[in-house]
């Protein structure tokens, strides 16, 4: 697996007293992805910086979230009808991120309250909008939740739980995989400290996803020249089945 290491300076700045903070910056905020592009892999590590002792109790905590572009959705339903399975219900989610990984230094409920939760929006339920449900479907979350199943499949969803270091209650480091299916564009990077289920401080930044070589080609051709994208289509079909034909015609003689 290729592998980006985007790696998190500290900064010394000044900061309030008694308060806890980290600034963040990436020496790397681009992924690339060509033909031979098979995921990559996002270290991420810094510090914490404060004017005063390491606080006894409650426990620091971190959680870092990487959230995709967002898109719009459509979630059917399927039922089987006449010896047939046929869409029935569907739901189109508003905002789903493309990408979404939550990873924590404790289980998640452990480290960030419900209301900080909703007040934030961290996990995945709740990164996920949905409001316009059809008022005759009574059960829309199972939609929501049938769409974080199929995602968390795919590995495009994923909630990393204990998996952020957390050294001295000062030093942290944690490590994202990115799946070889990614969308193009700006993937929102954010790091909060917690104590006590509070965010105590976050920082934000973002990574840029984009394709090159051939990738970018292809994608650039297929949106501003669809024509030509679709001949150059039937013309590579075309050849591959003249080729295929001609092997055959070989292994037969």
């Amino acid at each position: 697996m290729r592998k980006l290491i985007a790696v998190l300076a500290l900064s010394f700045a000044s900061l309030p007293a008694l308060a806890e903070e980290v600034v963040l910056g990436l020496s790397s905020d681009t992924v690339s992805i060509n033909t031979n592009f098979d995921g990559s892999e996002i270290l991420i590590f810094g510090a914490v910086k404060r004017d005063a002792p390491v606080p006894a109790e409650p426990p620091l905590q971190v959680i870092v979230t990487v959230a995709g572009p967002s898109e719009t959705k459509t979630v059917r339903r399927k039922e089987k009808r006449f010896g047939i399975w046929i869409n029935t219900d569907a739901v189109e989610i508003d905002s789903a991120p493309s990408f979404y990984a939550v990873s924590t230094s404790a289980p998640l409920n452990e480290a960030l309250s419900f209301t900080e939760d909703v007040r934030h929006r961290i996990s995945i339920p709740r990164a996920i909008r949905s409001v316009g449900a059809p008022a005759s479907i009574a059960d829309s979350e199972t939609f929501t939740q049938a769409l974080i199943r199929i995602k968390s499949k795919a590995n495009q969803y994923q909630l990393n739980e204990d998996t952020v270091s957390v050294d001295e209650d000062t030093l942290f480091r944690t490590a994202i995989a990115l799946p070889a299916a990614l969308t193009e564009g700006d993937y929102r990077t954010r790091i909060f400290l917690t104590r006590g289920g509070n965010v105590v401080s976050q920082y934000e930044t973002s990574i840029y996803v984009r394709k090159v070589g051939m990738e970018r080609w292809l994608f650039t051709l297929s949106r501003e020249q669809s024509f030509f994208y679709g001949l150059l289509s039937l013309a590579i079909a075309v050849a591959a089945g003249w080729g295929a034909s001609a092997v055959f015609s070989l292994l037969r003689r």
